[in-house]
C-alpha cells in the first residue's frame, strides 16, 4: 500500500509499502525524504514487481503506532530507506526467482479465514468499522472519479462491485492510486480477490454495507487456494445469470463518469457503430442529441412502475413477489423485502432514424422526470401527460450505454444514463453528421 503525505512542520514526504518473500513473512519498509525523491520513488515500482533493496536500516517496530495505517506484518522489524544511503530498484529479468512471482497469489492471511459478503449483510451494523478479511469475485470495475476537497488537494475514487455465493453485489471503494490501478487491471467475472484487511462500513446513503480499501490493505489478486477455487468455479457456472444485470436499476449498477463519455452519434451512425461492433460483446459508450418519440408515462402506474428486491436489486415476480436471485427469500410467510422502481422503455428519434425500446430506468428516470417514484404516484393524469410532453416537444442531451444482445429483437440494449434537456446551442453544434 503506498502513502504520500507531508509530514507537518517540514518538507519532508513519507512512502510506506511492503515486501514479501517467502509464504510466512512479509515487512513493511518506510521512505522519508524530500518531495521529488518520493514521488521518482513511488513512481519507480507497482505493487507485483520483483524489487532489489540496497542498504536499508533495520529497525524494531512499535506495533501501535507502526501498524496504525500500515499493514499488520509477523515480522518484528521495519525497514527504513534513506534518500542519501538506500536504493530501490526493479529486478532484470534474469534476477527476477520464480518463487517470489508465485507469491503474488498466496493470500498473506489464513485463506479460510474470511467472510462471506452474505456474513457481511446479515451481521448488518454490528460490523460497521471493523477490519475484516473478504474472498470475492470481481462483479464490475467502475471508471476512476477525479475529485478536489475543500482545502484544494486532488483524489480519486473508484467503486468495485463484488459477489459470490452468498450476495449478488456488494460495493467496494479504492480511494489510493496504487489500489485503483490493481482494481483496472482485474477483469470483471473472471477474477477472484482474497482482500486481508479491508474496513468495513454502514452506508447510511444507500442503506447497505460498503467495504473500503484503506492503507492496511493487502489485495492478492486470484489466490491459490481451494477456497478461491471453489468460487471460480462458481463465477464461471453463473456466468449466464449474471447476464441479466442490465436488467438492474442504475442506482446499484458500477458508477459510471459521464465526464469521460465525449463521442456524440446520430442514431443512424449509432446503428452503424453496432453492425461495425458485431462479435464484440463489450459495450460502448456515447451521447445522442434526440428527442423522446415515445414516453408512456401517463398509462397504468404497474407498468412502469415495478419492485426491486432490496437484497440483490432485481425485479420480483410480480404475481408471487419471490425474487428468483435470492434463495430462501420468499420461502416463509415473511413479505418480502421490496422497493418501487422506474421501469420505463422509450423510443429517441433525431433527424437521422428511431432508436426503438431504450431502458430508462430507476435513478436516472428519477432525475430525468424530476419526480421519486413515491412523488411521481401522487401526479394526476393531467399533470404525467403534462410531463410527457414537456420531453416530446424538446430536444435531450442523453448519455447512453449499449450492451449487444443476442436475445433483444434489435440486437442490442440501449441503457439511458443520463437524460436532460439540450441547451440548444450546444446540440445544433452537434447536428452536423460527422464520420466516427
Amino acid at each position: 500500500m503506498l502513502i504520500l503525505s507531508p509530514d507537518i512542520g517540514s518538507e519532508r514526504y513519507i512512502f510506506n509499502f511492503t515486501v514479501r518473500d517467502s509464504p510466512s513473512y512479509f515487512i513493511n519498509v518506510n521512505s522519508w525524504g524530500r518531495e521529488d525523491y518520493i514521488k521518482s520513488l513511488s513512481d519507480s515500482f507497482r505493487v507485483g514487481d520483483c524489487v532489489i533493496i540496497e542498504n536499508p536500516l533495520v529497525q524494531t517496530k512499535e506495533v501501535e503506532r507502526d501498524e496504525k495505517f500500515s499493514p499488520t506484518t509477523p515480522s518484528n522489524y521495519k525497514l527504513l530507506l534513506s534518500e542519501n544511503h538506500s536504493t530501490v530498484r526493479i529486478c532484470s529479468p534474469g534476477e527476477v526467482d520464480p518463487q517470489l512471482l508465485s507469491l503474488l497469489n498466496i493470500p498473506v492471511k489464513d485463506p479460510q479465514d474470511f467472510y462471506s459478503l452474505g456474513d457481511i449483510v446479515a451481521n448488518g451494523q454490528s460490523l460497521d468499522g471493523r477490519i475484516i478479511n473478504v474472498l470475492a469475485a470481481v462483479k464490475s470495475v467502475g471508471v476512476p472519479k477525479c475529485f478536489t476537497t475543500s482545502d484544494r488537494r486532488k483524489g480519486q475514487r473508484c467503486e468495485v462491485r463484488l459477489y459470490d455465493e452468498t450476495e449478488s453485489s456488494f460495493a467496494m471503494v479504492c480511494w489510493d492510486n496504487e489500489s485503483i490501478q490493481l482494481a483496472q487491471s482485474w477483469m470483471p467475472r473472471e477474477t477472484v480477490i482474497f482482500a486481508a484487511d479491508v474496513r468495513i462500513n454502514f452506508d447510511k446513503f444507500r442503506n447497505c454495507m460498503v467495504a473500503t480499501v484503506i492503507s492496511k490493505t493487502i489485495i492478492t489478486t486470484n489466490p491459490d487456494t481451494p477456497e478461491a477455487n471453489t468460487l471460480l468455479n462458481f463465477i464461471r457456472e453463473s456466468a449466464e445469470m449474471l447476464d441479466l444485470d442490465d436488467d438492474l436499476g442504475e442506482q446499484f449498477r458500477e458508477s459510471v463518469n459521464l465526464q469521460t463519455i465525449a463521442d456524440v452519434y446520430t442514431v443512424e451512425q449509432l446503428k452503424s457503430e453496432v453492425v461495425q461492433r458485431v462479435g464484440k460483446p463489450e459495450p460502448f459508450y456515447g451521447i445522442i442529441f434526440a428527442y423522446i418519440s415515445t414516453l408512456n408515462i401517463d398509462t397504468e402506474t404497474p407498468k412502469i412502475i415495478r419492485n426491486r428486491c432490496v437484497k440483490c436489486h432485481f425485479v420480483v415476480n410480480e404475481n408471487t413477489n419471490v425474487c428468483s436471485f435470492c434463495p430462501g427469500f420468499g420461502a416463509s410467510s415473511d413479505a418480502m423485502p421490496v422497493f418501487p422502481s422506474f421501469d420505463l422503455f422509450v423510443d429517441l428519434t433525431d433527424h437521422t432514424g428511431t432508436l426503438h425500446s431504450c431502458s430508462f430506468s430507476d435513478t436516472v428516470a428519477e432525475e430525468a422526470l424530476g419526480y421519486t417514484v413515491q412523488e411521481f404516484q401522487a401526479l394526476t393524469e393531467a399533470q404525467r401527460t403534462a410531463l410527457k410532453w414537456h420531453f416530446l416537444l424538446e430536444r435531450s442531451k442523453i448519455y447512453f450505454k449499449i450492451i449487444p444482445s443476442a436475445s433483444s429483437r434489435t440486437g442490442l440494449r440501449v441503457n439511458l444514463l443520463s437524460c436532460k434537456l439540450a441547451d440548444p446551442v450546444e446540440a445544433s453544434q452537434n447536428l452536423p453528421l460527422k464520420e466516427k
